[in-house]
């Protein structure tokens, strides 16, 4: 079926559904087990339910369903990817169709870093008045339907909610009945997808005309009580985040302000100067989403693409609170799910462009320090997939050392862990340095590493111990320790800790000598790797009932 599969490749592709018999109509099909997210939502530090501010990313791309639709992937040349989760809460899928169900390679690469997904439910001109009149006009049992086939789909597909977008004039009885299909669909949501959210944006009133205010006001408050959070329209002024902390309250971080990165309308920024925005949006403590970030790939072109990317991102770092990981096993090869080649223990085993956000890998933070370093990916050089992280800077005169924040870590240390690295130095004179990774602890006054009878660290600070060869246990598993190739360098290490609480992986670059001159280097991180000993000697739980569907040979 062509929904399912497309006509030219017969490859399986992922869809949207227009209109309102297409979603009633909708069930479960064998032909779209391809669209099921493979990957559980991560778990991470802080949780989405804390109460700081977030940030929400609205993708909204030419209409959509561009090559991110092809699920096994395409041989696409310079694709757009994101890869800053560390900075995000959550990942809206945007098109102009009435249900937009999230393309699952996004919904894989979100979930792997930890980030819940909402597809789009729209309804918009007359069309969209005459769906709203059929279904919410209708009563309880009409708009039921609605909600409960809505919650259906996130919960079969694996994605995590929706973001409601009524953008078209109400009848009396139908706006009189959507604050009822907003708590019918947010209590389905919630209790069909675990951590589920639906999301209402500023559009319609409690009049049912349609009239965006930019701020929560008594006009469309009712709407924002009875789902998870309100997205503003982008037109606001600093008076109207005033207004909308006081009326918010206690839930003043459910409230998403809008900001369009394409800067169209009476706006305060967009583009390079997003930062103005957002650092307003920060000092009423409100929640923000961005709209449209994908304005660095169209309107500045493909070319320069991740520059400008983590150019973009670099200017709001300051105003975007960061994610840690709070489980283990943490490992990486920094891919991107994209390249233009494809790279196997450090080899360009095959030449030519691909695009696949299934199979992007853990991104970490990516901190820039003006001057003095810059984190970005390496498409000329990797370990394995697609990319490598680079790393670039000086190390000051008189300084031995520069540290790069790669993860923050949030839980409590396992009594010892195995941490690998593979890394890659270039430039002029590589052997002028040591790369080495760091691990911090929480300051606790108890944390002790090794042996009862050692000191506690300053500053929390521990070097894992270097090992030339992995313990006789874990020989296979660690073939690490021996396989740099292809000019990439490997380690191995392991750390001892006592009632400690992990806080940072970073790498450290340092001089072989003293010096009195700044010195620069650029560093490429292949893999990095840090592992609980206790679980990774633990067998593996044996996988059952395995099914094979789908086979297509060509």
């Amino acid at each position: 079926p062509a929904r399912y599969f497309d006509t030219k490749t017969t490859e399986p592709i992922s869809f949207f559904l227009s209109g309102l018999e297409e979603l009633l109509a909708w069930q479960p099909n064998s032909n779209d087990d391809f669209n099921v997210s493979a990957v559980p939502l991560a778990k991470r530090q802080p949780p989405l339910r804390s109460r700081r501010p977030r940030t929400l990313v609205c993708h909204d791309m030419r209409g959509g369903y561009l090559e991110d639709r092809f699920i096994q992937g395409s041989a696409t040349r310079n694709p757009y990817v994101f890869y800053h989760w560390r900075y995000i809460d959550i990942f809206v899928y945007f098109s102009h169709h009435t249900v937009t169900i999230p393309p699952v390679v996004w919904t894989n690469a979100a979930h792997r870093n930890g980030v819940p997904v909402l597809g789009t439910f729209i309804t918009e001109w007359t069309d969209g008045e005459k769906m709203c009149e059929a279904f919410l006009a209708g009563g309880e049992e009409a708009y039921g339907a609605v909600a409960e086939q809505l919650a259906r789909i996130a919960q079969h597909y694996r994605f995590d909610g929706w973001l409601v977008n009524i953008e078209n004039t109400l009848s009396v009885a139908a706006v009189g009945n959507l604050p009822h299909f907003l708590q019918d669909l947010t209590a389905r949501v919630h209790s069909a997808v675990p951590g589920g959210l639906v999301i209402w944006y500023d559009s319609v009133l409690k009049d049912g005309k349609l009239r965006w205010q930019n701020e929560l006001n008594d006009e469309n408050r009712v709407f924002f009580d009875a789902c998870d959070g309100l997205f503003t329209n982008y037109n606001w002024k600093e008076e109207q985040l005033e207004r909308t902390l006081r009326l918010a309250g206690p839930r003043h971080t459910d409230v998403y302000v809008g900001i369009d990165v394409f800067a169209r309308g009476d706006v305060i920024s967009g583009g390079f100067d997003t930062d103005k925005s957002l650092r307003l949006i920060r000092q009423y403590g409100l929640s923000a989403a961005i709209f449209a970030p994908g304005w660095v790939y169209e309107h500045l072109g493909k070319e320069n693409f991740l520059q400008n990317e983590n150019r973009f991102w670099g200017s709001l770092a300051e105003y975007l609170p960061t994610h840690g990981i709070c489980t283990l096993p943490l490992a990486t090869s920094f891919s991107l799910g994209m390249g233009t080649s494809t790279f196997l223990d450090g080899k360009d085993e095959e030449s030519g462009p691909w695009y696949d956000l299934s199979a992007q890998e853990i991104q970490p933070l990516y901190p820039e320090q003006q001057g003095r370093l810059s984190t970005g990916c390496c498409l000329q050089d990797a370990w394995s997939g697609g990319s490598s992280l680079r790393l670039q800077g000086t190390i000051p005169p008189g300084e031995e050392r520069v540290a790069v924040r790669l993860f923050s870590l949030q839980m409590p240390a396992p009594p010892k862990l195995f941490l690998t690295l593979l890394y890659k130095l270039e430039g002029p004179q590589p052997d002028d340095f040591t790369v080495a990774l760091e691990v911090t602890t929480w300051d606790s006054g108890i944390c002790l590493e090794g042996n009862p009878t050692s000191l506690p660290e300053p500053n929390g600070r521990h070097h894992p111990r270097f090992l030339p060869a992995p313990p006789p246990g874990l020989a296979k598993l660690l073939a690490a320790c021996h396989r740099g190739s292809h000019g990439w360098t490997s380690r191995c290490y392991e750390l001892e800790l006592q009632d400690c609480s992990l806080r940072d992986l970073s790498v450290i670059v340092s001089r072989q000598q003293p010096s009195l001159q700044e010195t620069s280097f650029t560093c490429l991180l292949g893999e990095v790797r840090v592992l609980d000993t206790a679980s990774v000697a633990a067998s593996p739980p044996q996988v059952h009932s395995v099914m094979a569907s789908q086979l297509w040979w060509q």
